[in-house]
């Protein structure tokens, strides 16, 4: 009974040991049983940062205000004047439009006038064209901006080739011609302008002086001539308008027209009575003589011009 009991209790603890043992010897051979990897922990990414956006430069608005230095380069020319004609005051009453008659009572200028300088004492020959030519010039001004809006003023010399004269012709025959040339040019002008991005477009306006040389030719050599005005600086006005380009902050191009209107009434000549008889058809209204000067009492031409300026400011 004692030995039964023993067997089954070795037994039982046999079993226990069994159910005891390790899983690396649970196949009963002996050979230990390698346990699976472990695996690692999935590796989480962070999500990718968003490109940056693409800087977009703005175009930058050219600031017009500032100080500049400038000139420019184009060509003047003048109206059409062949109508002109000269006029006379034979009762030297300072009101010209009189006719100067011959002593048989005819027109003593019946030949006529033209516009330029007489070829010779005939009024067959005719006459040379007036001249027109280049115009170079010189400014300084400033400029202020207002939103969209530019004003400013400036300061300008001039210089261009332009001469202007007038002829008639008596039936002595003789020719009688006067003529004025400009020298220099001086202007000062305000101007305004509306501004998109890099373009200006502008109107100017303001007085203009002009250093002018008149000059009188006559092939009569019997009367006497003189010069009532000896005053060459004639004053007026000029205005036009033009578009400038800024190429950079400094440096900006345009094209200009500007038209100028000069005060020439104050220059004749006076005829004598030199040698001429009494009969002499300057001489017959009044015995002091005669006094002509030009229908046309305003010296004016247009400008074309190419411009550039260099800027301070902006």
């Amino acid at each position: 009974m004692t030995l039964n009991r023993t067997a089954g209790l070795a037994g039982i603890l046999m079993t226990a040991s069994v159910l005891a043992m390790p899983a690396a010897w649970a196949n009963g051979m002996g050979t230990p049983v390698e346990p699976p990897p472990e695996q690692p922990a999935p590796t989480v990414m962070p999500p990718a940062a968003p490109e940056p956006a693409p800087i977009v430069e703005e175009p930058r608005a050219s600031n017009w205000s500032g100080f500049y230095i400038g000139g420019h380069a184009g060509y003047a020319f003048q109206n059409s004047d062949d109508d002109e004609t000269l006029l006379f005051d034979t009762d030297r009453g300072g009101v010209f439009g009189d006719t100067v008659n011959t002593s048989g009572g005819t027109n003593a200028f019946a030949p006529g006038f033209c516009g330029g300088k007489a070829v010779d004492g005939t009024a067959a020959s005719g006459c040379k064209g007036d001249s027109d030519g280049i115009d170079l010039g010189l400014r300084a001004g400033y400029d202020w901006q207002f939103g969209n809006f530019v004003v400013g003023g400036l300061l300008e010399g001039s210089y261009a080739d332009i001469s202007d004269s007038v002829s008639g012709f008596s039936t002595t025959p003789a020719s009688y011609t006067m003529s004025r040339d400009l020298n220099f040019l001086g202007a000062a002008r305000l101007r305004a302008g509306f501004a998109t991005d890099n373009l200006l477009f502008y109107a100017t306006g303001g007085a203009a002086y002009g250093d002018v040389d008149h000059s009188f030719a006559t092939t009569n050599n019997v009367n006497s001539f003189s010069t009532l005005s000896k005053d060459d600086g004639l004053w007026g006005w000029q205005a036009g308008g033009g578009a400038e380009y800024r190429l950079s902050d400094s440096i900006s191009l345009g094209v200009e027209y500007i038209y100028t209107s000069l005060d020439d009434s104050d220059y004749a000549i006076h005829v004598g009575a030199g040698s001429a008889p009494a009969t002499n058809p300057f001489l017959i209204e009044d015995a002091g003589g005669t006094d002509l000067t030009r229908s046309d009492d305003r010296f004016d031409f247009h400008s074309v011009r190419a411009t550039v300026n260099y800027r301070f400011g902006g």
